[in-house]
């Protein structure tokens, strides 16, 4: 079997579209003065909750990734369930490579999470701030599971944003 063929057989598959977020640790955290790092933020359609007790959720980054680098080194880290008049925020983080996330989160309203201090995007159907519980490294990507320790769901109107045939969709 090749890639391709893999990656269209699983093309079929309709997911949900999150945005995992997370801050980079400050450049001198002995120093309470010091700016605190830049936000980081991804686009993630492998995301699925684990645990019901304790409430665990995993999701799938790519290995060697900004994010993989990120989580390895802390393990606070957000998400935020993209609606289906959010797609203009998960095709923006889903761009490969390490270019700056300060431009990213430019124009997007959010707030920081109590818990973890990342970005929870304005508008999602849903947020859950995390900590790493376990990373488990599969194939070229790493497995994170992290452990819930806030979830809101505010009073977002819409529907899901979902990912299908390679494409961001809505229901209906």
């Amino acid at each position: 079997m090749s890639n391709d063929e893999f990656r269209a057989a699983m093309s079929r598959l309709t997911a949900g579209v999150v945005l995992v977020t997370a801050q980079e640790p400050s450049l001198d955290p002995d120093d309470p003065s010091a700016p605190p790092g830049e936000d980081v933020g991804m686009t993630a359609t492998a995301f699925l909750s684990v645990s019901l007790e304790p409430p665990l959720v995993l999701v799938s980054v790519r290995e060697g990734s900004r994010m993989d680098d990120l989580l390895a080194e802390q393990d606070l880290w957000a998400v935020s369930v993209l609606s289906e008049s959010q797609r203009h925020i998960a095709g923006r983080f889903a761009m490969k490579g390490r270019i700056s996330d300060r431009l990213l989160f430019e124009d997007i309203p959010y707030t920081r999470g109590k818990a973890t201090d990342a970005p929870l995007v304005g508008g999602a159907l849903a947020t859950l701030e995390c900590r790493t519980e376990q990373r488990i490294t599969s194939g070229d990507h790493t497995l994170v599971i992290g452990r819930v320790l806030t979830a809101s769901v505010p009073s977002a109107d819409g529907g899901p944003l979902a990912y299908f045939r390679g494409r961001y969709r809505q229901l209906g």
